[in-house]
């Protein structure tokens, strides 16, 4: 029987709140597997954006009913460690503080009405469910752990008899979950009459910049770091921005209003460098974007839009080092954690589906899958004012949608060409 497991995606921003431990150790799990992945799929040149944090909340729905070999293996591609009970309630944390941020967004925006405060609330929603068969002898365990930790109820599905008609039920649910922006997530012929359990998650954020960008018509671009340069909408903006130098370039953090989500960019030093930058990113290089200081910068950047096709993650995520979630070699596959396992009925993962949508223009980014300086008077001769530095994002580059509380990247992508 198959365990088809699909991770769905949406876009986005936000405000700030506490983060406990258990948050922080995911956040980490979730910068780690991101960059494994990106950096997989990434070998193939052209624009890609991917949520690590949708990916892994399903796998760890899924990693809750994993036992041996299978468990361990798993355990080691996300990155988790510590007690089991900790790392699922890290992701409920993650998503827990999200919520708060939206919520205090929305009491923001309420409050500044007509006193020049944001006029856009932060939008994010999460959403987890398991699609069962009907009848199938699913542990009561699992069931109750994944709707108390996860807000995944089991919604019972008639995949025996008619898997086409429950993969257009599906992918509608995920459809209204992301606003329509993550369509037909799952293909036909994935969904058969042999599927017993489908988890999805989905995600969709909305969030405007801490201050919007004015627009430059027609900003340089270098189209896979070479050539002669074509001309593409571009953002511009002078103010105080996060500033880093990292190996073979440098990042520079973009607020959403509220301040508890940013906007990273990536940007290389040379003009064909993003597949050398990006072998140097590692999960501290993340969590120290974060920390960023600040000074004053004036910065170019292309406005863009990412709508790629489903990515298929089985292939990935076997060669990644979790072969017998995925039954190989056949039998191998332990997930008696979720139902029980017999010699000749028992689950394994048939298919990882991933699709995401992000679009990033003046106002601020959407996502789904999915932001003063005081000079007293001085009676010696003033100051020189500090000359902004120049950031001119006119290459491919990198980019990340972090949660500055806890470091967590969640979006994770490149542009090669933001045509």
């Amino acid at each position: 029987m198959k365990l088809t497991l699909t991770a769905l995606l949406s876009a986005a921003a936000m405000a700030a709140t506490s983060v406990k431990a258990g948050t922080a150790t995911v956040a980490g799990s979730i910068n780690a597997f991101g960059l494994d992945l990106h950096c997989r799929l990434a070998a193939k040149a052209g624009n890609l954006v991917t949520s690590p944090w949708s990916i892994q909340s399903a796998l760890a729905m899924t990693w809750a009913g994993a036992a041996g070999k299978t468990k361990e293996e798993m355990a080691k591609v996300l990155h988790f460690t510590g007690e089991d009970q900790a790392v699922h309630e890290g992701f409920a944390g993650l998503a827990a503080d999200l919520q708060k941020l939206a919520e205090q967004s929305r009491k923001m925006v309420e409050k500044g009405k007509g006193h020049g405060g944001p006029a856009t609330p932060l939008e994010i929603n999460v959403a987890n469910r398991l699609f069962g068969q009907a009848g199938y002898p699913f542990e009561a365990p699992f069931l109750q752990l994944t709707e108390k930790t996860y807000a995944a109820p089991l919604e019972q599905m008639d995949f025996a008899m008619k898997p086409g008609e429950q993969r257009l039920k599906i992918n509608a649910w995920v459809e209204q979950q992301t606003k329509e922006r993550i369509k037909d997530l799952i293909p036909p012929g994935i969904i058969d009459p042999d599927t017993r359990l489908v988890l999805t998650n989905a995600v969709y954020l909305k969030a405007a910049w801490a201050e919007a960008f004015s627009e430059e018509k027609d900003a340089p671009f270098h189209v896979n770091g070479d050539g002669k340069p074509v001309k593409v909408p571009g953002l511009v903006r002078t103010d105080d921005f996060g500033y880093a130098k990292i190996p073979g370039g440098a990042a520079v953090t973009i607020p959403y209003a509220g301040g508890g989500l940013q906007f990273v960019l990536f940007v290389p030093d040379a003009k064909d460098g993003l597949a050398a930058m990006e072998q140097k990113l590692t999960p501290e290089t993340l969590t120290a974007a974060a920390q960023a200081p600040s000074r004053k910068i004036w910065l170019h950047f292309p406005q863009f839009k990412l709508e790629p096709d489903r990515v298929m993650l089985a292939e990935n995520l076997t060669a990644m080092g979790m072969p017998t979630a995925f039954d190989k070699p056949e039998g191998s596959a332990d997930f008696s954690g979720i139902a029980p396992r017999r010699p000749n009925d028992y689950l394994y993962i048939s298919q990882v589906i991933h699709k995401a949508f992000i679009a990033v223009d003046k106002n601020g980014t959407e996502a789904a899958a999915a932001t003063a300086v005081v000079m007293p008077r001085a009676l010696s001769a003033p100051p020189q004012p500090e000359r902004p530095l120049e950031v001119r994002v006119d290459r491919p580059f990198a980019f990340a949608i972090q949660h500055t509380g806890s470091g967590a990247c969640l979006f994770l992508g490149r542009v090669s060409d933001p045509r």
